[in-house]
């Protein structure tokens, strides 16, 4: 199966855009920015959409623009207009548990405490899409989580977390054929 959508998790707007919790934006940015495409708001589907495609497949770009709590509302009204199935899709949001500078693909699982997961299994009633997870590192400490993701990463972080993404990008045709344990090994191994 195809991957014909790929997300990137974050909160819109200005004030959000460095923050660690946005690295879903950055991820799509980047993947736009590849493609030479450019985002254009879409209020039918709440966020900002462009249209690219990778090894012969015709794949849309989501950054939903409905902040990252309700994430799925914008994920579920696109995929409804173009009737994909939720494992047409591929969700990239910033991960904890996962120190920055570390990429992971991952077929369905929870939400691991990540709220735009959270909304996002919950307004799709499955689990069983694709997920890039993107390592931030943690605070150390869970009360600091909230202020954390909130924030922009030091100069090394951002580093680490853009080379994740450039090793992420290198296997986006694997992962949009469908070949995710290409993908995997592929990244995993780096």
């Amino acid at each position: 199966m195809a991957i014909k959508l790929i997300v990137g998790l974050g909160n819109p707007g200005k004030d959000y855009q460095s923050h660690r919790h946005n690295v879903g934006f950055w991820f799509c940015d980047a993947l736009a920015n590849l493609y030479s495409a450019t985002f254009k708001k879409e209020a039918k589907f709440f966020g900002d959409v462009t249209q690219i495609t990778i090894a012969g497949v015709g794949v849309r770009l989501l950054k939903p623009g409905t902040f990252m709590n309700r994430s799925g509302q914008s994920i579920q009204a696109l995929a409804r207009f173009y009737q994909l199935e939720a494992d047409e899709i591929l969700v990239v949001h910033d991960e904890l548990d996962l120190d920055a500078g570390v990429a992971r693909l991952k077929a369905e699982g929870g939400h691991g405490g990540h709220n735009g997961l959270r909304d996002t299994i919950k307004v799709l009633d499955t689990k069983a899409f694709y997920r890039l997870r993107l390592g931030i590192g943690h605070p150390g400490n869970k009360e600091q989580v909230a202020d954390y993701v909130l924030h922009s990463p030091n100069k090394s972080e951002l580093e680490h977390i853009q080379n994740a993404m450039i090793d992420s990008l290198q296997v986006i045709e694997e992962v949009v054929k469908g070949n995710i344990d290409q993908a995997m090994k592929n990244l995993h191994t780096k």
